[in-house]
C-alpha cells in the first residue's frame, strides 16, 4: 500500500508543555477573622505604648487605663448612661424620620418624571449646602429644643438616602421595565419585582452613609445649648480639660458608629446574598 498505517501504540504524540501557567488571583483574598477589629487594636496598642514611655502628655491626651478608669465611675454612677440614653434617642429619632422621608421622595422622583422635576433639584441643591449651615436658619425657626436636634439629623440623613435609592432607580436596566410591561404588571407588582430588588444595593448603600451622617450631625448639635447627651458632656469636659471624659465621649461615638455599620453590613450580606462580589 502506498500510505502506511501507524497503530495507535505507534502513533506520534504531540508535545505535552511540561509546566502549566499558574492560575493568578487577583481578588484580595479570603476575608481575615475580626480583620475589622485590627485595626484598632494596633491604635490602641500604639496609643498605650506611647502613654507608658511617657511620649504622651497625660494633660494633653490621658492614657487608656485612665480612660478606662473614668469609664466605669461614670457608668457607677449612672452619668454616662444617661447622656448615651438621651444621644441615642436623639439620633434615633432623627435617622428613622430621616430614612422614611429620603425614600418617599426617592421612590417619587424615580418613577414619576414630574416628580423628579419638582424634587431631584432641590434635594441636589441640599447636598451641596453642608447640613451644619442650616443650624442658625432652624434655630431662629425651631428654637433650641429637641425638635431642633432631631429635625437637623433627619435632614442630613434624608438627602443621603435620597441620592443613593434615587441612583438606584434610575439605573434600573430598561429592558426589565419593559419586560414588566409585556407581562402586564400593575404598579403593585413592578415595584415589588422590578423596582425593590433593583434598588436594594444602592439602598444598603445609603443606608451606611445615612448611619454616618447621623452621628456626624449628632455630635455638633448636641454641643450647642444641650442639657443632656455625650456631645454636651465633651463640651462640659472641654472646659475643665479633663481629656478622659473627651476620649469617653469619643470611644462612645466611635462604638455607636461602629455597631450600628455592622448591623447594616450584616443584614446585607443576608439580604443580598445572591450577589457574588469582589469583597464575597
Amino acid at each position: 500500500m502506498a500510505t502506511e498505517t501507524f497503530s495507535v501504540a505507534t502513533r506520534p504524540r504531540s508535545p505535552v508543555p511540561a509546566v502549566r501557567r499558574a492560575r493568578r488571583r487577583l481578588g484580595p483574598g479570603r476575608p481575615v477573622p475580626y480583620g475589622r477589629l485590627l485595626g484598632p487594636a494596633l491604635l490602641l496598642a500604639l496609643w498605650a505604648a506611647a502613654s507608658a514611655s511617657g511620649l504622651l502628655d497625660p494633660r494633653k491626651l490621658s492614657a487608656p487605663w485612665a480612660v478606662a478608669r473614668t469609664t466605669a465611675d461614670m457608668i457607677s454612677t449612672g452619668v454616662l448612661q444617661e447622656h448615651v440614653l438621651t444621644s441615642l434617642t436623639r439620633a434615633t429619632a432623627g435617622f428613622l424620620i430621616g430614612i422614611t422621608a429620603g425614600l418617599a421622595l426617592a421612590v417619587i422622583a424615580g418613577i414619576s418624571r414630574i416628580g423628579e422635576a419638582l424634587i431631584d433639584g432641590p434635594m441636589k441643591i441640599k447636598l451641596a449646602i453642608p447640613t451644619i449651615g442650616l443650624i442658625p436658619l432652624l434655630i431662629l425657626w425651631l428654637g433650641i429644643g429637641e425638635l431642633f436636634k432631631i429635625v437637623i439629623i433627619a435632614v442630613a440623613v434624608a438627602v443621603y438616602m435620597y441620592i443613593q435609592v434615587h441612583a438606584g432607580l434610575v439605573g434600573i436596566d430598561k429592558r426589565y421595565v419593559e419586560l414588566a410591561e409585556v407581562q402586564g404588571y400593575r404598579r403593585s407588582e413592578f415595584l415589588r419585582h422590578v423596582v425593590l430588588p433593583g434598588v436594594l444595593p444602592q439602598f444598603f448603600v445609603g443606608l451606611r452613609l445615612s448611619l454616618t451622617a447621623s452621628w456626624l450631625v449628632l455630635i455638633t448639635v448636641e454641643q450647642i445649648n444641650a442639657l443632656s447627651g455625650v456631645g454636651y458632656m465633651m463640651e462640659q469636659a472641654q472646659q475643665y480639660a479633663q481629656t478622659d471624659v473627651i476620649l469617653v465621649g469619643l470611644a462612645v461615638y466611635g462604638i455607636f458608629g461602629f455597631l450600628s455599620d455592622a448591623l447594616v453590613r450584616v443584614t446585607e450580606r443576608r439580604v443580598l446574598s445572591w450577589r457574588r462580589t469582589l469583597a464575597s
